[in-house]
């Protein structure tokens, strides 16, 4: 994810573009994503099946870190640096709690009944990457807190579902959001999706929502790009912040539940593939 102002680099290895900067996938290119992005989705599978009541975050990432060192990649996002932050993040997971949005760092907090708990995954293998997230409830949650999760996976869902190649961003963008506020909740601005390949984060920047003064950044779906999609979605107002000096954990501004679901998509001549669902 990346904030609604980044730029993104182009990916110089890379073959194809557009006026706008984005970069094109090979098939080939397309593949090496989706094994990057097989790690992913296996390090996320664990998480769900680990993330419990007494687990910390900390637990996560040592389980996490050897996974994708074991399959030959490396974390995304370990050691990546935000020029507003006061040190490179320190873990190869992002664990965000209740109503941490995103950049969580794993700690010794330890997991509760109701809470929940959103897990990023970012790993490059063979140069490229792949790029996931799901929220995951903590034992029993609020009734509440279940639809959260529900709407946002469904956000996602939609944007599979809706992406045909020829159509224009804004009109995906704005059925997720019509979506999301439809069922009482809001979508996140501050934070965005993003392209990716050789980069974690390149061209176009791919917002969750859409009003008229984004169109200038608007672009057109065709096949052979690849997004990261990521729905991020509050229980309470869309306002979020930092949350401490450190410039890395993003929170909401009234303090109410986040969820974020994330896949890693290309454009194809009918649809979409998803490169990060374990295939």
């Amino acid at each position: 994810m990346l904030r609604a102002g980044w730029r993104g680099k182009s990916s110089s290895g890379s073959r194809g573009g557009t006026s706008r900067g984005i970069i094109l996938k090979s098939q080939r290119e397309i593949e090496l994503i989706r094994a990057a992005g097989r790690i992913v989705y296996q390090v996320l599978r664990k998480m769900e099946a680990m993330a419990a009541p007494g687990v910390t975050t900390a637990d996560l990432n040592a389980v996490a870190e050897k996974m994708i060192a074991d399959g030959g990649g490396t974390a995304l996002f370990k050691g990546v640096e935000n020029p507003q932050a006061r040190f490179p993040f320190p873990a190869a997971l992002c664990t965000s709690v209740n109503e941490e949005l995103v950049h969580g760092i794993p700690s010794d907090r330890k997991l509760c009944e109701g809470d929940i708990v959103s897990v990023d995954c970012g790993v490059r293998l063979n140069g490229y990457c792949g790029d996931s997230a799901r929220t995951i409830p903590i034992g029993a949650v609020s009734k509440e807190t279940q639809h959260l999760i529900d709407v946002t996976r469904g956000a996602l869902d939609l944007a599979v579902e809706t992406i045909r190649p020829g159509m224009m961003w804004s009109d995906v963008a704005r059925r997720m959001q019509e979506f999301v506020e439809s069922q009482d909740l809001s979508v996140v601005r501050e934070f965005v999706g993003h392209g990716i390949g050789r980069d974690m984060h390149e061209e176009p920047k791919v917002p969750n929502f859409w009003n008229e003064s984004q169109r200038r950044m608007d672009f057109r779906l065709v096949p052979k790009m690849v997004l990261a999609v990521e729905p991020m979605v509050n229980l309470g107002g869309h306002a979020v912040e930092y949350a401490a000096s450190d410039r890395w954990v993003v929170v909401t501004k009234d303090r109410e539940y986040a969820a974020h679901f994330e896949h890693t998509l290309a454009i194809t001549e009918t649809g979409v593939d998803v490169l990060t669902d374990g295939r």
